[in-house]
């Protein structure tokens, strides 16, 4: 089984243009999080693939494996999907480019659902970690996650998920963690399939795939990491990385 990680890095960002050439403690957080990515062992191969000269040059700079998108592409998925298309391999991860502290167990458990699924039900698995915080329960920016007694995903929301009719101590939530490993079948079927009603409403890719029955194993995980989405957020890993 030959598995990848592919890190999909845009220049452009809405909310922190840039964001992947900020300086993390003497590196821009693009190759902060190859290296993180390379560092694991779990990979044959790493690679960003992007849409910026700039960030290319970074990463050819660094030695690292880039590649440069050929397209225009409203997600990550999409451009993946064209890096991978001639490739010879089974399973790629997609790698958020803007966490730099991505760590090896949980990329190592998105895999390892592969490798037990024998019967090659699952189309993709991604991580979730149980936020008890109010204010980040509510935040639509957190994407939640809820799952059928055997972690297949059911849905994903912007909005509190499962709503909590009666005020008790057992609602459990669960954030959705943007780290994704696909076969690469149900990757290529993405591209080719137009964004239905919910995918829209909701600015979720990953509901694409439930709309059009695709199966989500999620893995639960206790690393919560730090995504640089905000400048505020950039502090916080430069903070942690001393």
């Amino acid at each position: 089984m030959k598995i990848i990680a592919m890190i999909p890095a845009r220049y452009a960002a809405s909310r922190f243009p840039a964001k992947l050439m900020q300086d993390l403690s003497g590196k821009p957080v693009i190759v902060r999080t190859y290296e993180a990515a390379v560092r694991t062992g779990l990979f044959d191969e790493v690679y960003v693939v992007t849409d910026s000269e700039v960030i290319y040059q970074t990463i050819e700079d660094e030695g690292g494996k880039v590649l440069m998108s050929k397209k225009e592409h409203d997600c990550g998925s999409d451009r993946i999907a064209e890096a991978v298309a001639d490739m010879e391999v089974d399973i790629i991860v997609n790698v958020q480019g803007d966490e730099p502290f991505t760590d090896r167990e949980s990329l190592a458990g998105v895999i390892e659902v592969f490798k037990s699924d024998t019967e090659k039900e699952i189309d993709l698995a991604s991580l979730m970690v149980r936020i008890g915080d109010e204010e980040e329960i509510k935040n639509p920016n957190t994407v939640k996650v809820i799952v059928d007694n055997r972690n297949f995903a059911l849905y994903f929301s912007r909005s509190p998920i499962p709503y909590p009719r009666a005020k008790d101590d057992y609602t459990i939530y669960y954030k959705h963690k943007g780290i994704y490993a696909f076969r690469k079948r149900a990757l290529m079927d993405f591209q080719h399939l137009p964004m239905l009603q919910l995918e829209a409403t909701e600015k979720i890719e990953a509901i694409r795939y439930l709309e059009y029955g695709k199966k989500i194993k999620m893995v639960e995980t206790i690393v919560t990491g730090i995504e640089i989405d905000t400048p505020e957020d950039l502090e916080r890993a430069k903070a942690a990385w001393k």
